[in-house]
């Protein structure tokens, strides 16, 4: 009898990631709380200058609105962005004077010509619509064919910082033979049509949950991004603003894997992960300390 209790035992411990991995408490994936039932396919996610909002929004196929939530899940404000599209919104962020910014270049098959970084007047969750401001256009350096060869997919977008007046580009590898590579592209903050430059080509380790890119972040004093993935946070230091093919990576594992599409930094030693809404997991705002 004890023979057949032992097996499904073993099983359900195989089954679950974090008794795999056994992490400590310190460098658990911490659920701060689940997310309104509306928000199931959060794609990105900023904070107010204050940091008394939590600014998200969503993917293509989704309201062309940024929402925003309270520290403790409330939903404070659905607020729409009048004269803009959702063609993919794939991250937003802040830069340091609390301007916030929609990354409209998601690319899934790399065969976009629309590419946009979209600043808006956005200032707090009292207000009823908010409006583009600037459009900062560009495509990619290097990239000649729409779409290129399933080999050489590196041209989808889902990550991106502000840092001294331009744009730092992460992209996600969807190549036939994934092997972990992605590319880093500076963009000028300024309205226009630009070429993003490629200042950088490194790679990740791990299959594709381990390493295709979904968001990033950078800390106060410009000197770390974060990089998020379905299972893991890597950190980039050793960067300099024109060139990062010297970055170090540090690559932390979450214990967890699930469809993490947001990240920001909460304070300098601690991030804030969104995961999009799946059949059995899912759809929660967590905090991690780095």
């Amino acid at each position: 009898m004890l023979r057949f209790l032992i097996l499904p035992a073993l099983l359900l411990l195989s089954c679950n990631p974090k008794a795999q991995n056994s992490p400590t408490n310190e460098d658990e994936l911490k659920v701060q709380f689940s997310l309104p039932k509306k928000l199931k396919e959060v794609s990105g996610i900023t904070l107010s200058k204050d940091k008394k909002t939590i600014w998200m929004i969503e993917d293509r196929g989704n309201k062309n609105a940024i929402y925003g939530l309270s520290d403790k899940g409330d939903m404070l404000a659905k607020i729409p962005v009048e004269n803009a599209e959702n063609t993919d919104w794939e991250d937003i962020i802040s830069d340091a004077q609390g301007n916030i910014y929609i990354g409209d270049f998601g690319n899934n098959d790399n065969n976009r010509q629309d590419l946009a970084i979209l600043k808006t007047d956005l200032k707090d969750s009292k207000q009823i619509t908010t409006k583009v401001v600037q459009t900062t256009k560009f495509h990619y350096q290097g990239q000649t064919e729409f779409p290129p060869k399933k080999s050489k997919l590196l041209y989808d977008c889902e990550a991106f910082v502000e840092m001294d007046g331009n744009f730092y580009l992460f992209t996600k590898n969807r190549s036939k033979g994934f092997d972990g590579t992605f590319l880093v592209f500076q963009v000028p903050n300024k309205e226009g049509d630009f070429e993003a430059k490629l200042i950088g080509t490194l790679k990740l380790q791990g299959g594709y949950n381990d390493a295709a890119i979904t968001s990033a972040t950078i800390n106060s004093t410009k000197d770390k991004i974060v990089l998020l993935t379905h299972k893991n946070v890597h950190v980039l230091t050793g960067f300099t603003t024109n060139d990062f093919n010297s970055a170090k990576i540090q690559k932390i594992s979450l214990n967890h894997n699930s469809q993490k599409e947001a990240i920001v930094f909460l304070d300098d030693k601690t991030v804030m992960i969104a995961d999009e809404k799946g059949k059995d997991e899912g759809g929660n705002v967590y905090t991690f300390s780095l």
